[in-house]
């Protein structure tokens, strides 16, 4: 295998990421994580009800070894026949797991809704990407909400699995992509999921303490490349980095808001439930609806930096060992 057969995953999985996007027609290795982890959900709840906790740790490491285990297994045959046609099925996986164009599309959503004055449909649109309630945000709330997915998701759903693939390719790559499913899917600190997602969050918490920040500083180095503010996101990001209930979601999310110049997060109503945030950045102006536009380019500019370091880690990592 050569340094350029070694690279090929991340560059086909990038390029058709960019051409297609998610196949929303196709079956989506990610929707079928899903599913299993609804079913253990459900399996755990009714055979494991008095011990919650350990239910989550058994659900967690079920999940997490069926992830990595399947495609481990297809990958293993790909190579096998020949290195090329490994690399491209191994490509195909790295698209599944890379969601730059689809974070862009679903909030671009949000944008023309807005753009249209049709409240009701940029509340849909936005409730699509975000977890909190969406039906008591005003114009601004839908925007603000629209603007710290695509800042916090630029790590979880681009630069991270991006990094993991550089270092392990589609294995480790679908290893992140189930945790930090599960943590969407059951991570939360309420009643129902505090128990059972426990240690789904605190493993997602891991796995993103080194991405998210590498993530924020791309951001504040590509900031002015946009004509954005890059003093302004170090400055918030040193100042509100850990302004959240996660150690690593304000790491981006205080990067844009500087680069914007605009104040994110605040109180939000989860499942019905107010939670009490603090604001991250500076209202140095109002946030309007072409700061989603800004972020999505602000997403793409540290995704492409990120996107260089990873493809020669794994060309020097990979190719460089099995050359």
């Amino acid at each position: 295998m050569n340094y350029f057969t070694a690279a090929l995953p991340l560059l086909a999985g990038a390029i058709l990421d960019c051409v297609f996007g998610d196949p929303y027609n196709l079956p989506h290795p990610i929707r079928l994580i899903g599913r299993l982890i609804s079913f253990l959900e459900a399996f755990v709840r009714r055979h494991m009800g008095r011990h919650l906790r350990a239910g989550g740790v058994f659900l967690a490491v079920i999940v997490l070894i069926i992830s990595a285990a399947v495609p481990l297994a297809i990958l293993l045959v790909c190579y096998r026949l020949s290195a090329l046609f490994g690399a491209l099925a191994e490509g195909i996986m790295c698209y599944y797991l890379i969601a730059a164009r689809c974070l862009r599309d679903e909030s671009m959503k949000v944008y023309s809704a807005v753009a249209a004055g049709d409240a009701e449909r940029a509340r849909k649109a936005v409730s699509m990407i975000v977890g909190r309630d969406t039906a008591v945000l005003d114009e601004k709330g839908i925007v603000r909400a629209a603007v710290e997915t695509v800042a916090e998701n630029t790590s979880d759903g681009v630069t991270a699995p991006l990094m993991y693939m550089s270092v392990g390719g589609a294995v480790l790559g679908f290893f992140y992509k189930a945790a930090n499913t599960m943590d969407s899917m059951i991570g939360y600190r309420n009643e129902k999921y505090a128990d059972i997602g426990r240690f789904a969050a605190k493993l997602d918490d891991v796995l993103n303490y080194i991405p998210s920040r590498l993530t924020a500083v791309a951001m504040i180095v590509c900031a002015p490349l946009f004509r954005l503010d890059g003093t302004g996101a170090y400055r918030i990001w040193k100042r509100d980095r850990r302004k959240h209930a996660s150690p690593n979601s304000a790491q981006t999310e205080a990067a844009c808001a500087g680069a914007l110049g605009v104040r994110l997060a605040g109180d939000a109503y989860y499942f019905g439930e107010l939670h009490k945030k603090e604001y991250i950045g500076d209202p140095v102006r109002d946030i309007e609806n072409e700061d989603i536009r800004r972020a999505n380019r602000l997403m793409y500019g540290s995704s492409a930096i990120v996107f260089v370091f990873a493809v020669i880690v794994r060309a020097l990592l990979i190719g460089g060992v099995l050359c």
